[in-house]
């Protein structure tokens, strides 16, 4: 819809404040425009600057850090309108937020329609939504349900509402966990597995949502993942494959929006999880998938019961998306690897495609499983013979040098940092380890600073069924600062066991 002229105008000054992505405004309380226009703090304001615009929230200041006939706007707001210190922007009342009233039926138990998801999506891209907005709509949306219709139907608005990428000539292939499981880094070792077979896999991945680390965070640390859709599309066409960070190339803009609302909220519920995953896969041109879904008492999903509802209603969008996929269900008991934390999973990455004697078994077995279901999925191996040819193509160097050129064709590659500090966290007791408590351990590689610090997170000693002695290592914690590491340290002394501990007899 066409903005009308704009005569309120101010000028901008730099304040510094982050808000990390939400669009602010700030202006005086006293100013002429708030008077005029009768803007209320936490309103949606409209702000022009030149040709581009922005939603933004207004926040008032009741001091002289703005000058009368200044405003200045959050670091986003700077970044998304390009505005420049001293410049002018006009600002007017933003228009109806209609489709808010399909946010408040959802909010009482009404089904939404297809139409009723395009246009909350298609506001939700143009940054019409606050983050109040946003956190109603994924609260209704957890705590009333999606049932299969409207899986589908926000699935097919997230992709609507950005760009899909089309590949030519299937199959495109691609892999996905559901996540719950610290240390799970398959995927960079299946794009090199998998493009050294000869498929295409343009690996598009998240950060973090809830976890220490995701797939585009531990990336990042070995090499550059913001490409954008020019840059992806050049390093797919000479390598085969990518792994690249979802965001950055504007594949369902709508979910990385809706993702950073559900980290601040701690919710990843199942429908709003399959419209996340399917909406990315659809966007990035996938035809053929294989879906991870790790299955334990303190993973993501709990039982084989939640596995299968949650199999099924990712295969059903999938089906309805013309997507050929398939679901394995696996171990969820226990991390895998060693390393919790984008640099410490990086370094068990490198172990398993470098093939050294200390790389963690676990991971390099679930990396060959997955990655042979996909050959045998998308063509690159004969039935039951994915396995096999996966764990050949580690062994005689391919992936490894495969896993190199997509680095250096993405940027260079980088090595992973090294934290500054660490302590080990011991055994309080002598005995066999029979259970670990997963996301305790993956609050614990938070609280240490992953994902936003690189090195932090913490190194695991032990496994389950493992007998360990008194004052053995466990695990130990990574932080890149005293602080963050006692504050990880803090709350593992304060709480009951992580490991728990079968006392020998």
């Amino acid at each position: 819809m066409a903005q009308p002229e704009l005569s309120n105008t101010l000028r901008l000054k730099r304040l510094g404040i982050d808000t990390h992505q939400e669009a602010v405004i700030y202006m005086r309380r006293d100013c002429h425009v708030c008077r005029a226009e009768g803007f209320s703090a936490r309103a949606r304001i409209r702000v022009n600057a030149g040709v581009r615009s922005i939603i933004a929230t207004l926040n008032f200041i009741n001091s002289d850090l703005l000058a009368p006939g200044e405003a200045s706007l959050s670091e986003s707001a700077w970044l998304h309108l390009g505005a420049e210190e001293g410049g002018p922007v006009s600002v007017a009342h933003a228009r109806s937020l209609d489709s808010l009233s399909s946010v408040r039926a959802k909010v009482y138990g009404k089904k939404l329609t297809d139409a009723a998801f395009g246009e909350i999506m298609g506001d939700v891209v143009e940054g019409r939504y606050s983050d109040i907005h946003l956190s109603s709509f994924i609260t209704a949306c957890a705590a009333r349900g999606l049932d299969g219709g409207e899986i589908v139907g926000l699935t097919r608005a997230m992709v609507a509402a950005g760009q899909r990428l089309d590949w030519g000539a299937p199959p495109i292939v691609d892999k996905h966990c559901v996540g719950g499981l610290p240390g799970n880094r398959t995927t960079p070792i299946i794009v090199a597995i998998v493009t050294a077979c000869g498929l295409t896999m343009p690996k598009t991945s998240s950060r973090a949502i809830t976890s220490p680390a995701g797939t585009a965070d531990t990336m990042e640390t070995l090499a550059p993942v913001d490409l954008d859709l020019r840059a992806m599309r050049r390093v797919v066409e000479k390598e085969g494959g990518c792994v690249v960070w979802g965001g950055a190339v504007d594949l369902s803009p709508a979910d990385d929006t809706l993702i950073r609302v559900e980290r601040a909220l701690d919710i990843d519920s199942e429908g709003q999880l399959v419209a996340s995953v399917l909406s990315k896969k659809a966007a990035a041109g996938s035809t053929h998938l294989v879906l991870d879904l790790p299955v334990g008492p303190t993973a993501k999903v709990r039982s084989k019961a939640d596995a299968d509802s949650l199999s099924a209603h990712l295969l059903n969008t999938a089906r309805v998306l013309g997507i050929s996929a398939t679901a394995l269900q696996s171990d969820g008991r226990q991390p895998v690897g060693r390393g919790i934390g984008p640099a410490l999973e990086a370094r068990d990455v490198l172990a398993v495609l470098q093939c050294e004697p200390s790389a963690p078994q676990d991971l390099r077995d679930r990396a060959a499983t997955l990655a042979g279901a996909l050959l045998e999925l998308g063509g690159g191996a004969a039935a039951g013979a994915g396995v096999a040819k996966a764990n050949a193509v580690l062994d005689n160097g391919g992936a490894w040098a495969k896993f190199q050129a997509v680095c250096e064709a993405q940027g260079g590659m980088r090595t992973p940092p090294t934290s500054r500090h660490q302590k080990p966290i011991l055994s309080e007791t002598a005995g066999r380890i029979v259970t670990i408590d997963n996301r305790r351990l993956a609050k614990a590689a938070k609280l240490a600073g992953a994902p936003d610090a690189k090195a932090a997170g913490l190194e695991l000693h032990a496994a389950l069924g493992q007998h360990v002695e008194t004052s053995e290592p466990l695990f130990t914690l990574h932080a890149e600062t005293r602080g963050e590491l006692t504050y990880a340290f803090d709350y593992i002394e304060s709480h009951p066991s992580i490991f728990e501990i079968e006392l020998l007899e």
